[in-house]
């Protein structure tokens, strides 16, 4: 065989294979909307393991507590900006997921935010940074926290869109406009990543002023980054990047207060089985490895080629 398509044959085979081991590289983490706070973070902040408010001690009992540690994972690898048609009604908070299907719980006592219509400040905590678009709805007046969220108690179009907002210590933050509102009220955030089908969502329980508020219910809190750094351990993402090296630190007694994980109890993360993209550094190195034998197996078929022939031409 010519020299010229072996060499044409291991570049065939050999490109998939480069290209596989550069691709495939998993996910690190993700984020969660804090202001005003997801459900899942509000959660998360009185404790996975013994929560304070009736309505995140139900959700722990539907879903258990794994929901909790990985709240920035409220995700879907496949949504390609087709949220609506893949997520069914009811499940919106959970993006249909079942690990986090404690979320969708129709209750009107989630820890709440205080809210006014007018210009607000929003702040997504992130472990990972993407590119995307991230986009607010609110739900529509008339709205009952006691029955399941669907799609069609949203507004059609988002109060507040933003598209690759900075992001500056550990969050992302833009602005927008809030509707009025009185009472009981859901803002539903989707962030739709650009580079990727990939897209997070998060359920805001808020109370505006002038109306009842459906029920009784504690303000809801964002945890702290101590917090979230306290728990990292035992999220089954991968990685959480800025967040693993607090986590083996050992928190110091009496100042337990909320915190998610005590003292020395913190597990190793789990595997994960979500779609995975992005990409993380021992992933990378991984993929690079990969690489460099398939080009170590190309220079091997061509050596191996031009030694015969030159054995053969000397015959």
């Amino acid at each position: 065989m010519p020299i010229r398509r072996k060499a044409a044959i291991a570049v065939v085979v050999g490109s998939p294979l480069l290209f596989m081991a550069l691709t495939a590289t998993p996910a690190r983490a993700h984020g969660s909307l804090d202001k005003p706070v997801s459900r899942v973070l509000a959660c998360y902040q009185e404790g996975p393991e013994h929560p304070v408010s009736a309505a995140c001690r139900a959700a722990v009992a539907v879903g258990g507590t794994q929901a909790l540690y990985d709240w920035n994972a409220v995700r879907l690898g496949n949504a390609g900006g087709r949220s609506r048609q893949i997520i069914p009604d009811g499940k919106l908070c959970s993006a249909g997921v079942d690990e986090f299907k404690g979320l969708d719980l129709a209750r009107a006592d989630w820890p709440a935010t205080p809210m006014s219509g007018g210009p607000f400040t929003f702040s997504y905590k992130a472990t990972a940074a993407h590119k995307g678009t991230f986009a607010l709805y609110i739900t529509k007046d008339g709205y009952d926290p006691t029955k399941p969220l669907k799609w069609s108690d949203l507004e059609d179009q988002p109060f507040a869109t933003a598209t690759n907002p900075p992001l500056s210590d550990g969050s992302y933050t833009f602005s927008g406009n809030v509707p009025r509102r009185t009472g009981r009220h859901l803002i539903y955030s989707v962030w739709q990543r650009s580079d990727s089908p990939e897209a997070f969502y998060t359920c805001s329980d808020v109370v505006f002023g002038g109306g009842k508020q459906g029920g009784a219910a504690p303000a809801a809190s964002a945890p702290s980054d101590r917090q979230l750094a306290a728990g990292a351990a035992r999220s089954s993402m991968k990685d959480m990047p800025g967040m693993r090296p607090a986590a083996n630190r050992p928190v110091p007694n009496g100042s337990a207060g909320n915190r998610p994980v005590p003292n020395g109890s913190a597990a190793e993360p789990r595997g994960t089985s979500l779609a995975e993209t992005g990409s993380s550094g021992g992933t990378m190195a991984l993929g690079l490895g990969g690489a460099a034998a398939v080009a170590v197996g190309c220079v091997v078929v061509l050596t191996g080629a031009r030694r015969r022939a030159g054995g053969r031409n000397r015959s």
